[in-house]
């Protein structure tokens, strides 16, 4: 890709934890080189209702640069000539990674994903709350076979959070570092 800009699709569903989707569009609007693309799910702004009070679907779509109707297949980032530097999708409800496993297409974000792989672009899949059961540890691993990466809100503790939202950075900044996006979210793990 030629331009200054580098473009970015993040997806968001309607799994728990959508304030980490919000967080990532959050640090990438303060990065003017990245073009963020959003495609959300019909559910993620239920979601975000339930956990988030204080955010709407329309308050995250201010977030993003464009923002593409999940029913919209003739979307750019439907197709692969429309170059991106890969996707995120933050959270992943256990739907969407079926199908993104499975290679089922059905909605804007499903197809950008498998464009994505297709494409040979980074995926990134930061699935949903714990338990998983044997289905979904499948698909992870049929995801991650396909090229696409899988990103478990996990946080490590030895930079020593105090907030929800140091907490929060941390996985932003392991996302972040996937795709060579310089950040300075958190604390890099120094030896004693």
């Amino acid at each position: 890709m030629s331009s200054e800009r580098r473009r970015l699709v993040i997806g968001i569903t309607g799994s728990s934890s959508t304030i980490y989707g919000i967080r990532i569009l959050q640090v990438l609007s303060k990065m003017p080189i990245i073009e963020k693309h959003l495609v959300m799910s019909d559910s993620a702004e239920l979601s975000m209702r339930l956990e988030t009070p204080e955010w709407s679907g329309k308050k995250v779509e201010k977030l993003a640069d464009h923002v593409h109707a999940i029913s919209d297949l003739s979307a750019p980032i439907s197709s692969g000539s429309f170059p991106t530097q890969g996707m995120i999708v933050i959270p992943c409800s256990m739907k969407t990674l079926g199908n993104i496993a499975h290679s089922t297409g059905g909605d804007l974000l499903c197809r950008a994903a498998d464009v994505t792989l297709k494409e040979r672009r980074p995926l990134i899949i930061v699935p949903r709350e714990t338990p998983l059961h044997l289905g979904h540890l499948r698909n992870m691993v049929a995801v991650t076979e396909m090229g696409g990466m899988i990103v478990p809100p996990i946080p490590a503790f030895y930079h020593q959070p105090k907030t929800i939202e140091e907490i929060l950075d941390h996985t932003i900044g392991k996302i972040l570092d996937l795709l060579k996006i310089e950040h300075h979210l958190f604390k890099r793990w120094k030896s004693s």
